[in-house]
């Protein structure tokens, strides 16, 4: 499962790469108020906290048979506190850029 913010050319960029690669995932959009995924951070309205209440609230958990969770490479930093957030949860940070989605589902599924 991955996550990512509502900035519009973000969420349609992340959604077709997650398509392309063919790998079936879950993608969790976070309203961040349109804001990209570094302007949110930095923000405080996408961070472990706002990240985990989303997950929580969604039910995902429920949904899914893992416990695993991608979050973009751009906030590395929250791993760890997301980690503490979402117990019994493993936190893996993706890529930095769309384009390489497809090749890192392709081996994180593996």
């Amino acid at each position: 499962m991955l996550v990512t913010s509502n900035f519009s050319l973000t969420y349609f960029i992340v959604s077709s790469e997650i398509e392309n690669s063919r790998v079936p995932s879950y993608l969790l959009v976070k309203d961040t108020e349109g804001l990209s995924v570094m302007t949110a951070w930095a923000a405080g309205k996408f961070g472990a906290d706002n990240i985990a209440a989303l997950v929580k609230k969604s039910g995902i958990g429920d949904r899914i048979k893992h416990r695993r969770l991608v979050i973009p490479g751009y906030i590395a930093a929250e791993s760890g506190a997301l980690e503490e957030e979402l117990p019994g949860w493993k936190v893996t940070v993706g890529p930095r850029e769309g384009a390489h989605i497809p090749p890192f589902l392709r081996t994180w599924q593996a």
